[in-house]
């Protein structure tokens, strides 16, 4: 039987209907592959690597150069970031000596990452020592600066539970260091 006239062209020409099913069909396949990609594919540029993240010291993986005789050494707050602008992230961690009732003596320490993951951080400043007297109250990290509040005693006569001085301060690496900048140090007066 001899094809009519014209039927051949009926199948072989594209319809909109052959378009329409073609790219449901395509679009289909598209939403079905998305669903099988690995847990953790990330789209890089040829030729080039992310740099792993790298973990924020672990304060409490140090041994703090602080003496609490019998009581336990607390890590209080703890701030990290890169502090010195060279790309890796360093921890700033507050830390005192447990006790139940007042505000004992702080020591502010910058931790860095050993070159060995397996290694405990190190100690790399000391921006408060215990032997200054006083108390962290609060701790900020504003891009590359560690401010934090402070309180102490004008002398051994203050009551403990009382503390007469007040300062912020603020600490940035500047020429290979941690400078220090503050406020003026207010005295509270009695009746103040």
């Amino acid at each position: 039987m001899q094809p009519l006239a014209g039927q051949d062209l009926l199948h072989t020409q594209p319809h909109p209907m052959h378009w329409l099913a073609t790219a449901t069909a395509v679009s289909a396949v598209i939403a079905v592959s998305s669903l099988f990609q690995p847990p953790a594919a990330t789209a890089t540029a040829a030729g080039t690597a992310s740099a792993p993240a790298v973990a924020a010291p672990d304060p409490s993986r140090v041994t703090f150069p602080v003496n609490c005789g019998p009581n336990r050494l607390d890590v209080v707050q703890k701030v990290s970031g890169d502090l010195d602008g060279a790309g890796g992230t360093q921890t700033v961690a507050v830390v005192r000596c447990h006790t139940e009732a007042g505000s004992p003596p702080s020591g502010v320490y910058v931790l860095a990452q050993p070159s060995d993951p397996k290694a405990a951080p190190r100690i790399v400043a000391t921006l408060l020592a215990p032997a200054q007297r006083l108390s962290v109250q609060g701790l900020t990290l504003q891009g590359r600066a560690v401010s934090a509040t402070l309180q102490g005693y004008s002398s051994p006569s203050v009551p403990r539970y009382m503390p007469d001085v007040h300062k912020t301060v603020k600490w940035q690496w500047q020429g290979g260091k941690f400078v220090q900048s503050e406020l003026p140090a207010s005295t509270a007066t009695e009746g103040a």
